[in-house]
């Protein structure tokens, strides 16, 4: 199972010519997001042409990527084209299991020297545009990536540090729960997340929810049924909000 991979100019040209012919929803300023995440964001979702960071704070792999693949999740399911730039771990199961239609979904896991060719490439087409952000990228790049999304009217979603962005989504302490007296599974993830922006999202909000999340529990309740006895509604799983 996996993306559609795209190495090479002519492959990335072959796939942004469709992705733009075919994009029925591009009358529309707002794609969508998870019930969950919608609180964090201006409008409750993802305005094309704006620029929504996502950093995972410390200690790494603290849910970051999660929460980038919730993200997209949405409007993946929704029709949009999404593509994910330079994060060549990238789990197309997990993907998958959030809702992202495969076949609607870009990867350039190694972008090379002309990352900013390829980011600028597919954000003339795409409507979801992820990508990590290299530690040279100057000033000047930043804003002329985020320029072109507000005139091509994508959302560009780097995962990293991003100045400027018109949103900021911050992973900032996760607790994983399963494991018992050193035995079990980890079974979800308890995060916590604030959203901090310019604007409409000047004020700054911070929400708690499981993630990936069990659909079968009780959302922040006390005495809720344990992950591991609880039964298996469903392959696919979501966000389950704990706390506003």
């Amino acid at each position: 199972m996996a993306g559609r991979m795209v190495v090479g100019s002519a492959a990335l040209a072959g796939l942004v010519r469709p992705a733009s012919e075919s994009d029925a929803a591009g009358a529309h300023r707002m794609l969508p997001v998870l019930p969950e995440l919608s609180g964090l964001l201006p409008n409750r979702g993802l305005r094309r042409g704006s620029t929504v960071a996502v950093t995972a704070g410390q200690p790494a792999g603290n849910g970051g990527t999660s929460l980038v693949l919730a993200l997209l999740a949405e409007a993946s399911r929704s029709g949009s084209w999404c593509a994910v730039v330079g994060v060549p771990t990238f789990g197309a199961v997990a993907a998958a299991d959030l809702g992202i239609a495969l076949d609607r979904l870009a990867l350039v896991p190694h972008p090379g020297p002309e990352w900013a060719t390829v980011v600028a490439a597919l954000i003339d087409g795409v409507d979801v545009v992820v990508t990590t952000v290299p530690k040279a990228v100057t000033t000047s790049v930043v804003t002329r990536l985020a320029a072109r999304a507000r005139q091509r009217g994508s959302v560009l979603v780097p995962y990293g540090e991003w100045d400027g962005a018109d949103v900021t989504l911050r992973v900032v302490r996760g607790n994983w729960e399963g494991l018992g007296q050193g035995r079990g599974r980890l079974r979800r993830r308890e995060v916590t997340i604030s959203a901090r922006g310019r604007g409409a999202a000047a004020r700054p909000k911070e929400i708690r929810v499981w993630l990936p999340g069990d659909r079968s529990a009780r959302t922040g309740a006390r005495g809720a049924t344990p992950p591991e006895s609880a039964p298996s509604v469903s392959r696919r799983t979501s966000l389950t909000l704990v706390s506003p």
